[in-house]
């Protein structure tokens, strides 16, 4: 048998474990309290309450205790709370003027915006009595237009923020014109970039469906326009487009596109039996203002392209010969004046008049191209090797079509950027070697751009433009000796 003050501490420690079972038992199930915690006398025992916001969410916005007005708009009623309504810069006003509404518990609200629904009201009320609320992108526009209604900043900011993070081919469209709608110049320039570096080099049947004349006027002018391969595929875009806006109906593969486009433009020349450009006809004028932002001069330095755009008859043939006229001279001047090229860069007449191309390297590698069209005897070669750019000037060591410029040094002017995009289109990394003239000797070649290996991400994509010549004025439309003008 033990002693006494054994058997004493035994009783103490039963004692203190039928207490601890005790304690566990009334211990409410969201007790966050350790056994540690619990054994000791003087420890604080931590309650895990609810969340103050999850409970005003619960029982003042969507069970409506207390409620002290009701809201109806759309068939649908909200009881609610004046103190959390004047959150609302639209219900502030309403309650703190001297409108009838401000005395009233029951108020009708017309939404005049289309885009509002019963659900986007549900989330923008629902947003005054919580701290953070979660925005699908496919409901985001609709609670956007009731968040400007209702003048709710932060939802509205919220609203910006996840169209910028949701950019994608489906949405964009959507996106541009909501942010013009409601205000966001921030989210449409977000949009207008994420076109500009996605129409020529992740095209689609269904981008090309969506895109009204103005925005596609606003992308093909631009010259931050990511273009890949030649001008000729500008053209060709636009083509595709084009149909789509005539015969929104058609359903087909993107690589089906441009075979249909091409019958249903030679079936209109049959049918009307005319030889006017498609761009003169009632249908096509309202398109016109779109194609006149091709720069027709890189085109039609290129038989093959040349053939096509006379072919199609869809360019106004007054268009086409201005443009047969200045390229002569250009190259009259360069042959016969011996225009060395670019000797300084002005901005604005490099954008609007430079070449735009590009291209795309799949994976890592060496690579070594040019870009085809007439070019006024600067045989361009470009080479990407070990993460680096190479221009060449070619004159003797490989065959090319049309003649080369054997003056001791050209010069050109150039932009070059480069890319890579996730999935959805976004930008991953970027590069830019802004405008620059280099000046060549005959195969004479020049690092112009060196790439970090840790930024580099491919499929890569590269986009260039050019200037060969000088820049001139246009040349003077002169009279015939014998005119009385």
């Amino acid at each position: 048998m033990g002693s006494l003050g054994s058997r004493l501490s035994l009783g103490r420690a039963a004692t203190a474990d039928c207490e601890c079972q005790r304690r566990k038992r009334a211990r409410p199930d969201d007790c966050d309290c350790s056994e540690s915690e619990a054994d000791g006398p003087s420890s604080p025992r931590r309650k895990k309450l609810k969340s103050t916001s999850k409970y005003i969410y619960q029982t003042l916005f969507l069970a409506g205790e207390n409620s002290d007005i009701t809201i109806c708009a759309l068939g649908q009623e909200w009881h609610l709370h004046k103190i959390y309504l004047c959150q609302s810069g639209y219900f502030s006003s309403m309650f703190s003027g001297s409108w009838k509404e401000s005395n009233m518990n029951y108020i009708e609200l017309e939404i005049p915006d289309q885009n509002i629904d019963s659900e986007a009201l549900q989330v923008a009320f629902g947003s005054l009595y919580r701290d953070d609320v979660l925005i699908q992108p496919s409901r985001v526009v609709t609670i956007l237009a009731a968040a400007c209604m209702l003048q709710l900043d932060s939802l509205i900011q919220q609203c910006g923020e996840t169209m910028k993070e949701t950019i994608s081919s489906k949405t964009v469209c959507g996106f541009y014109t909501a942010a013009g709608t409601y205000g966001l110049d921030s989210v449409k320039q977000k949009c207008l970039e994420w076109l500009l570096n996605n129409l020529m080099t992740h095209q689609s049947v269904e981008l090309l469906k969506e895109l009204s004349i103005g925005l596609m006027e606003k992308l093909v002018s631009s010259p931050d326009l990511f273009v890949m391969q030649v001008e000729m595929d500008v053209y060709t875009a636009l083509k595709k487009w084009m149909f789509l806006q005539l015969v929104p109906s058609w359903n087909g593969s993107l690589k089906q596109l441009l075979t249909d486009a091409d019958a249903w433009f030679s079936k209109h020349r049959k049918e009307t039996c005319s030889y006017s450009s498609f761009l003169d006809t009632e249908q096509g004028q309202k398109f016109a203002i779109v194609f006149s932002h091709i720069r027709l001069q890189y085109i039609i330095n290129d038989l093959t392209s040349a053939k096509i755009i006379e072919r199609d008859m869809i360019i106004a043939s007054d268009w086409l010969a201005a443009v047969y006229k200045q390229q002569w001279f250009a190259m009259l001047r360069t042959e016969q004046d011996n225009d060395l090229g670019p000797r300084e860069i002005n901005k604005d007449e490099f954008e609007m008049h430079s070449m735009r191309c590009g291209r795309k390297l799949a994976k890592d590698g060496d690579y070594c191209w040019r870009w085809t069209g007439f070019s006024f005897g600067f045989d361009l070669l470009v080479t990407y090797t070990n993460r680096f750019i190479i221009f060449k000037r070619n004159t003797l060591s490989q065959p090319c079509n049309g003649s080369v410029s054997l003056l001791p040094r050209r010069n050109i002017a150039y932009r070059l950027r480069l890319a890579s995009f996730d999935s959805n289109g976004k930008v991953i990394c970027s590069r830019s070697a802004g405008y620059q003239i280099l000046s060549l000797e005959k195969d004479q070649e020049q690092i112009v751009l060196n790439l970090d290996s840790r930024l580099l991400m491919f499929p890569l994509y590269i986009c260039c433009n050019f200037l060969y010549t000088s820049p001139t004025k246009p040349e003077i439309d002169e009279q015939p000796p014998n005119s009385e003008n």
